[in-house]
């Protein structure tokens, strides 16, 4: 027995679970699923099971679904419990909850009610993934799931193209082709990216290349699983002096030179410290 069972103050205790090996639970979020009054899960069926694997009873406490359908009432009855002094243990079916999973909306709630919210942190595909990817990590933008429809999706892609940080995505194995190739016509087949599949888990499998010869590696496969994506930050462009000392009156129109310099730079893709410098002659001339 790796928990210990103790009153809860009132709350609402984001619980972060694992993501596939059961073993990467920590300590604390047994403890919490061991004292929590109620339990709130995104998959009723998985949070029992993964409480029965750690050896955590539910002594008669009630497991209440709540997903994306749940409505009002299941929040408003979340509330009430916290308000009326129980503690509640919120886990989505794997990972932290928030993250492309269920939990905002009773987050929001208590917060509005003015109880306390608080985290147990763990497991998040994001952070593993990037861990392993071999990519920049100090700057990255977390995009979840693009749109369904090729367009929007592509649309959506356009909007990323010149981000200066690390993109990852959620995807299903269903729409991996179609995803990545949508992603090599945007961005571009040197761009480099890495595909993560089943991260933990028995069969874990990391494909790492160029857009292009990911697009190809799995144009004809059929996979199963979890799967993260990540494209590499874009690289520095060409731009023409011009076009950069435009952007610069634009954004100084309303920023400061230092933080118009900032945006501007991230915009372009290009160094900031060199853009600086372009704003610093403007702004002595204007």
């Amino acid at each position: 027995m790796n928990y210990v069972s103790k009153p809860l103050s009132a709350g609402l205790y984001f619980v972060a679970t694992p993501i596939g090996s059961a073993r990467d639970i920590t300590l604390r979020a047994l403890d919490i699923l061991a004292s929590a009054d109620l339990i709130a899960a995104e998959d009723t069926r998985t949070a029992r099971k993964l409480m029965e694997i750690h050896g955590v009873p539910l002594n008669g406490r009630k497991v209440v679904a709540f997903h994306d359908h749940s409505g009002e009432g299941t929040t408003n009855g979340l509330v009430a419990a916290v308000a009326g002094g129980k503690s509640v243990a919120y886990v989505s079916e794997a990972g932290t909850p928030l993250v492309a999973d269920p939990g905002y909306e009773l987050g929001r709630a208590m917060i509005a009610a003015g109880l306390p919210v608080t985290t147990a942190p763990g497991a998040s595909a994001v952070l593993a993934a990037l861990t392993v990817s071999g990519l920049p990590t100090d700057r990255f933008a977390f995009v979840g799931f693009l749109p369904a429809a090729r367009q929007q999706r592509e649309t959506e892609i356009a909007a990323l193209r010149d981000i200066p940080f690390t993109l990852v995505f959620y995807e299903s194995p269903k729409r991996i082709r179609e995803m990545l190739g949508n992603l090599r016509d945007v961005l571009g087949e040197e761009r480099q990216a890495v595909v993560c599949r089943e991260l933990t888990k028995r069969f874990e499998e990391i494909s790492r290349g160029t857009l292009g010869e990911l697009t190809a590696a799995f144009g004809e496969r059929s996979v199963k699983g979890e799967l993260v994506v990540l494209v590499g930050r874009a690289g520095a462009t060409d731009v023409a002096e011009m076009d950069v000392e435009t952007a610069l009156r634009d954004a100084m129109k309303t920023m400061r030179v230092k933080d118009a310099a900032t945006v501007v730079a991230g915009a372009l893709g290009l160094p900031r410290r060199q853009v600086y410098q372009v704003a610093l002659k403007l702004g002595e001339y204007e």
